[in-house]
This record gives structure tokens, C-alpha cells and sequence, in this order.
């Protein structure tokens, strides 16, 4: 949290005012400095306690630095934590804040912002001839090998089973009880790597695009910065907006463009596709597998 610019601000002011301060409340603020992330995933009495002091002098400690009291002087950190400048843990806490002070409804408008404004920042960000240069890499490729781990196993594997209703050649990867590096041992510049990674950046993923261009494979990467090791490396890269209050990165954006990605496929491909989705759903609807009243 130490690297956001508002609360940055904050301890600044309040290092420089050390001295002016009471014993006790110097005592408060000399907490704060040293252990900025507790400020936005603690109640009044919590950073007290940890301080030895009263409640009351960390209140008299947040107006001296120009605040009303301790939840304004709490906001900028909890703000902070809300955009993702803090780890995983400090933002679990905050939502478990949020529901012991009954403002649930402040994070569903959050979670309803966040998720709106990731789609629209991603595809802000993406041309329809990006996603056609990469829809017809796709398509004229031998081989597809879709890659996540972690929370993107399930949404590489998502995608492998929409698309595998029309093509043929379409592998989630790592499969059970493999390893990515192992599954394209033998892919070639024929062969297609869809890749998904975001902060924290995943090893196997990274080393496997690393791979995958040694191979001469045809390499298309999900992440969330242009600074992201898999997008340096790809020929058809897409920045992905994932922030959300949560502790974990949102999956909304990433899904959104995976659809777009696979209607373009269709879009581009032969008449095959629309051949292949009719057969298979009709099959479906021959062996009963979908209910009917």
C-alpha cells in the first residue's frame, strides 16, 4: 500500500508531524507508519490495541493530519486495497470489514463497477482485426494447446469445450498429471499456444510461452499489463482488465474476450464449423442428454 499515491501522501504528513505530536498519540502514529496495511482492514479499537494506546488517540492522531477522524483517515488505504494496491490477505480482511459494518451494499456496487468497467477497458483496448489476425492463426493451425493454471485452468478449459463443438484439434493444457512443457513437447510452427497468466505471473506459463517461440510456435496471450512476460513474447497479445474489490483477480474480462476470440474462429473458419456444432448438438438431443418437457 506504501506505493499508492494517496496514502503515500498521508504517511509522508504524518512522518513529518511525528514530533508535534503527543507521546501517545506519536506512539499511534508510529504504528501507522510502520504498518501501513493494517490502517485499511482494521477498526479504530484494532489499531489501538496493537498500538497500546486508547481509541480516542488515534482519533486525536487523524484530525492532526487534517482528517475528521479515523474512518476518513482510513478511507485513502481502504481505497487503495479496493483498486488491488495490496496482497491477497489484507484484501480478504477488508471484505470481512465490510461485512462486519454492514456495507454490503457499497460492495456490490463495487463488484457491479468493477466488472463493467474491466469489460469495457479490455475491448477498448482490442481491434477487430487483432482478433481476426488471431482467429485465423487459430483456424489454420494443426494443433490448438489452450493454457491456465490456477484460476485460469478452468477458464482455458472453458474455452477448450465451447470451441471443441465445432473443432477438432483443441487440447486444455497441463493435462492430468502432466506438465505444460511436456505437452507441447512436440508442437511445432504448425501449432497454436493460447496462453493466460496474470499478476502474480505463473512459472509454468511463462517458461511454457518461452517454449513454445523456441518450437516456432504461433503464440496468443491473455494478460493483464503490456509489461507481462507471456504478452512480450506473443504474435497476437491482449491486455485484460482484472481488477475487482475482491482478493483475487476477476476472470469477467478474460471469459469476454475468450468468447469473442472463439466467434471470430467461427467467423473466419468453413463451413465445417457450423457442420460440426449442428452434429454434435443433434447427437446430444438423440441420446437424451438434454431435458425436455
Amino acid at each position: 500500500m506504501n506505493g499508492t499515491n494517496v496514502s503515500k501522501a498521508i504517511l509522508e504528513r504524518l512522518a513529518a508531524e511525528l514530533s508535534e505530536l503527543t507521546p501517545e498519540a506519536r506512539k499511534a502514529a508510529t504504528y501507522v507508519l510502520e504498518n501501513p496495511r493494517d490502517v485499511g482492514v482494521s477498526t479504530v479499537r484494532e489499531i489501538a490495541e496493537a498500538a497500546n494506546v486508547k481509541p480516542n488517540t488515534v482519533v486525536r492522531m487523524a484530525r492532526q493530519v487534517g482528517f475528521e477522524g479515523y474512518e476518513d483517515f482510513r478511507t485513502p488505504f481502504r481505497e487503495a486495497i479496493r483498486k488491488g494496491a495490496a496482497d491477497f490477505p489484507d484484501r480478504a480482511r477488508w471484505l470481512q470489514d465490510i461485512r462486519k459494518s454492514g456495507d454490503m451494499g457499497a460492495l456490490l456496487a463495487d463488484m457491479v463497477q468493477e466488472t463493467l468497467r474491466n469489460v469495457e477497458d479490455t475491448f477498448a483496448a482490442v481491434s477487430a482485426d487483432q482478433l481476426e489476425a488471431a482467429a485465423n492463426a487459430i483456424w489454420n493451425s494443426r494443433n490448438v494447446y489452450v493454457l491456465g493454471v490456477g484460476i485460469n485452468n478452468s477458464n482455458a478449459r472453458n474455452f477448450t469445450y465451447l470451441a471443441t463443438t465445432g473443432m477438432v484439434q483443441i487440447h486444455a493444457i497441463p493435462r492430468p498429471g502432466s506438465t505444460p512443457v511436456d505437452d507441447l513437447a512436440w508442437a511445432d510452427e504448425r501449432d497454436v499456444l493460447i496462453a493466460i497468466t496474470c499478476k502474480p505471473y505463473r512459472v509454468e506459463v511463462v517458461e511454457a510461452v518461452s517454449i513454445a517461440k523456441e518450437q516456432g510456435m504461433t503464440v496468443v496471450a491473455l494478460s493483464d499489463s503490456p509489461a507481462s512476460p507471456i504478452l512480450r513474447d506473443a504474435d497476437h497479445g491482449f491486455t485484460v482488465s482484472v481488477e475487482t474489490p475482491q482478493f483475487f483477480p476477476s476472470s469477467v474480462s478474460i471469459i469476454a474476450l475468450l468468447e469473442t476470440l472463439l466467434s471470430f474462429v467461427v467467423a473466419v473458419a468453413s463451413d465445417e464449423i457450423p457442420q460440426r456444432v449442428a452434429t454434435f448438438h443433434k447427437r446430444r438431443h438423440q441420446l437424451g442428454l438434454y431435458h425436455e418437457e
